[in-house]
């Protein structure tokens, strides 16, 4: 019996996720309720919050089944103990920028996050939540770098602060960029080519030394 309530709990909850998914994607964050969310599960209110706090606490959830895989990838690539540093980033990166543009859960997720979020409030717990995950991706491509130098892969003299800035901004722009017009350029197609130039600029370009 406990293990049938477990599994219920956990199909309940599953549910409630891709409801959320679903009509955050439809009407916007700001714009969607709970209770929205509830009639789309097809629950009560209660039964969300037995699993979620808030809103907040929702969205953040719905975001960590599809970023929680990624970024334990891209902790795996900032090891120390990577003997291609900078290989397994463009391979982690293709592998990131492809899934947004092929897989139906990312693909929605990464729209939700990109062009679906209203912030008005600088206190908004989803607005905090996502500046703690992008200053976490620069921290992780930082060490990335800092691993190539010592592994003999980039210059020593690598201005790391500004490389990074260059990087996620060119990583994190073709993400936007596709999601605002996905029509304008083949992502799947240009992801590998995109992020190869990107190293060989760390590499190469003069502005990039200290």
């Amino acid at each position: 019996m406990a293990r049938s309530t477990k599994e219920e709990a956990l199909e309940t909850r599953s549910r409630i996720l891709d409801a959320a998914e679903q009509v955050f994607y439809e009407r916007g964050v700001s714009h969607t309720s709970l209770a929205d969310v509830a009639k789309a599960a097809d629950v009560t209110r209660g039964a969300i919050y037995w699993h979620f706090k808030n809103k907040s606490d929702l969205f953040d959830a719905m975001c960590d089944r599809v970023r929680l895989p990624m970024e334990a990838m891209m902790e795996d690539n900032a090891d120390e103990r990577v003997a291609d540093p900078l290989g397994e980033f463009i391979k982690g990166g293709v592998y990131v920028l492809k899934q947004a543009a092929t897989d139906p859960r990312c693909r929605k997720v990464f729209d939700i996050i990109f062009n679906k979020c209203e912030f008005v409030d600088n206190n908004d717990p989803i607005l905090m939540r996502q500046r703690e995950c992008h200053m976490q991706g620069m921290l992780r491509m930082e060490q990335i770098l800092k691993n190539a130098i010592a592994r003999g892969q980039l210059d020593p003299t690598l201005n790391i602060r500004r490389a990074c800035l260059m990087a996620h901004a060119m990583f994190s722009g073709l993400l936007a960029d596709w999601f605002f017009a996905p029509d304008s350029f083949d992502l799947e197609k240009e992801a590998e080519n995109l992020l190869t130039a990107c190293i060989h600029a760390v590499k190469t370009a003069p502005t990039l030394r200290n």
